[in-house]
């Protein structure tokens, strides 16, 4: 063996190292080992190709920095600063302290999850989210599956596979990820058939469609965008009744999940479950994990004879939810049941949060910062920003909102954004021109402490050495 290599320490020095040995419980003992041997891998090929071998602490580094890459590929926290408050890469809607505390109640032991207590026999699982739905909706029954798109495609596949579907052709829309609802139409088994323009259709358009091989009159809430000006489409009351005299089932995916008018939050109006089903819908599809501002999981809220139908498709078992799911919608709901504890859900709290508020938050955030200095190569200052709702949700909402934001005079601002998500936790902004903006209105209240270390971590780091 040549000399140079007897100096490359063996892999127990650094696995046993204490902050390399610490990710053991997030990443598991053989990934530590993995890591480890890659960085020295690379040192013994550096090493026999003549170069020099890095000193211990530059080993323990690397390694470090590698456990510290795989540990943020891994499903971590991160703090939302981006204004979207419905963030489908961050995981869409955070859930309410009641949702999680019934989740951790019910998930922590046995539950009566499909046993009848009265009876002593087996139950249905659905039966106790389906009592809150139906008071919030005024359906007859609901049915829950693990998200909208699947709760599409049970409705299709029960009632019309292998029949037509007629739906507008302004409302083949598509969803994030690159799914179609013709994609999804066919895979059901369903003959899609196309009405209308893309910027109008007519009710006569549905009745021409008709014939006897239509099982379905179908409405999908172009949730992700809209068409305006020279338009026509038509609402669900005068689609219901048209299918209701077509004996056809008329279905609407609503897609968003209101449950409540957003009106009182300063938004545009947006179709309520409960509105819908007014109409004379046979059965609404919306997501939970949307403007409900609970789990991901698909609602379909209808009348009793449709809702029994699909629970008997077996579609049902490979798409239906588990506990913690059903815990946590039930968690929500629940809210929704006492309007004063509205607020309670992050969604709404975030929505109802004012201006000023945010701005307060703010100054707040650049005075605990003021201390720590930037030695003239970080700016930290309150800003002006506008949040949307996202998600797939509300796509002409614009919120008034504020932040901070976050410039240098010697990094660029896609610098201050890498350096930003390498933090622990990572901190999400938006890049605009030569900042990094964070708008706190999607920045939970209690994360500001961690932001304001983040922050500190990063003017600290861009000081010059003689600054410290």
């Amino acid at each position: 063996m040549n000399a140079p290599l007897r100096d490359i320490p063996p892999v127990h020095r650094l696995t046993t190292d204490p902050a390399v040995s610490a990710y053991e419980g997030l990443l598991g003992r053989a990934n530590v080992r993995v890591a480890v041997q890659a960085v020295l891998d690379r040192a013994r090929e550096g090493a026999a190709k003549g170069a020099e071998i890095p000193p211990f602490e530059r080993l323990r580094g690397e390694v470090l920095e590698r456990l510290a890459d795989d540990r943020r590929a891994d499903l971590i926290s991160v703090v939302n600063g981006t204004g979207v408050l419905l963030h489908t890469n961050f995981g869409r809607a955070p859930l309410a302290a009641n949702a999680l505390a019934n989740a951790v109640q019910l998930g922590g032991g046995y539950t009566n999850l499909e046993f009848d207590l009265a009876e002593g026999k087996r139950g249905s699982r659905y039966d106790r989210v389906s009592l809150q739905l139906c008071e919030l909706s005024g359906a007859q029954g609901a049915l829950v599956v693990n998200n909208c798109a699947a709760a599409v495609l049970l409705v299709l596949d029960t009632f019309a596979r292998d029949r037509d579907v007629v739906v507008s052709r302004g409302q083949l829309i598509e969803i994030g990820g690159g799914f179609r609802l013709p994609d999804v139409l066919r895979r059901s088994g369903a003959r899609l058939v196309e009405v209308g323009t893309t910027n109008k259709t007519y009710a006569r358009d549905f009745r021409e469609a008709w014939s006897e091989r239509t099982a379905m009159f179908m409405r999908s809430h172009p949730s992700n965008y809209r068409i305006e000006g020279f338009t026509a489409e038509v609402d669900a009351k005068t689609l219901a009744a048209l299918a209701k005299e077509l004996d056809v089932i008329a279905f609407e995916d609503l897609g968003s999940g209101a449950f409540v008018d957003l009106e009182q939050f300063g938004i545009a109006h947006e179709p309520t479950v409960a509105e819908e089903i007014a109409t004379g819908m046979d059965l609404v599809a919306v997501s939970g994990d949307k403007l409900l501002g609970g789990p991901q999981c698909g609602i379909i809220c209808g009348n009793t004879e449709h809702i029994e139908t699909l629970k008997r498709n077996p579609l049902v078992r490979a798409l239906r939810v588990d506990k913690l799911t059903l815990a946590a919608l039930s968690g929500t709901l629940a809210l929704y049941l006492e309007p004063s504890r509205l607020l309670e859900i992050p969604l709404f709290a975030m929505l109802h949060a004012g201006v000023a508020e945010l701005r307060e938050r703010a100054g707040r955030i650049c005075a605990a910062l003021a201390d720590a200095g930037s030695g003239g190569a970080i700016r930290i200052a309150p800003c002006e920003t506008v949040a949307t709702t996202g998600g797939g949700t509300l796509p002409l909402a614009s919120i008034p909102s504020a932040g901070i934001s976050i410039s240098s005079s010697d990094r660029s601002a896609d610098e201050i954004a890498a350096s930003l998500r390498s933090a622990s936790p990572p901190v999400i902004g938006r890049t605009e021109d030569t900042a990094v903006r964070i708008d706190l209105r999607s920045v939970l209240p209690g994360q500001d402490a961690e932001l304001i270390e983040v922050l500190r971590s990063l003017t600290i780091e861009t000081k010059p050495q003689g600054g410290r």
